[in-house]
């Protein structure tokens, strides 16, 4: 099993300061799970791994959100040598499968992401996968920033579990020191 926390150190994936979450909430810490993943050895390794905790599912696909979750969510279903595909938002903001994926083809779904702060995009993913008829075994990540063990009642199992601060706008402690706000990820945020 490797290091998840030492290799975010590592590739510089765990980074400080004051960020947007995609869930509208603040952090002062972000994790950039792409810094860590474009290192293909370790996405194989992390990929692995995940794939070990989830086997006992006998899942026969993995499904990913996109952006964060495509990269992990591959690597864990070519470890476990099923089939893979995402969803993503379509101009609405809504989660859907496009690009000819049918998730009705899969009645025993894991959901991989790469980190669960909310657990909005899983649940988003969970939604989709039900109105089309797969059945969802359990939901998994790299990372829990959270430290909750389920998602809409199903498990989640996840490499390590970081239980970072986030804070609502108003309540930011960051934005009352006048700490420049940044947005690292690419999801809109959607009211």
């Amino acid at each position: 099993m490797v290091n998840v926390e030492e290799l975010l150190k590592e590739t510089g994936a765990l980074l400080k300061g004051h960020f947007l979450l995609s869930s509208g909430l603040h952090s002062d810490t972000y994790i950039q799970c792409a810094k860590l993943l474009q290192k293909t050895r370790y996405a194989k390794g992390i990929g692995m791994d995940l794939a070990l905790k989830l086997k006992k599912f006998s899942p026969d696909c993995i499904v990913s959100p996109a952006i964060g979750g495509i990269i992990i969510g591959y690597e864990v279903a070519r470890s476990l040598d099923v089939s893979f595909i995402f969803a993503e938002r379509n101009s609405d903001g809504v989660m859907t499968f496009r690009r000819g994926f049918d998730p009705s083809e899969f009645k025993r779904v894991v959901i991989v992401e790469d980190v669960v702060t909310t657990g909005k995009s899983t649940r988003e993913v969970i939604q989709a996968l039900k109105e089309n008829g797969s059945n969802v075994l359990a939901t998994s990540a790299i990372v829990n920033r959270t430290g909750i063990d389920e998602i809409e009642g199903f498990p989640l199992v996840s490499l390590t579990t970081m239980p970072l601060k986030t804070y609502s706008a108003k309540e930011c402690p960051l934005c009352k020191d006048g700490i420049p706000l940044i947005k690292p990820g690419t999801r809109k945020i959607f009211k």
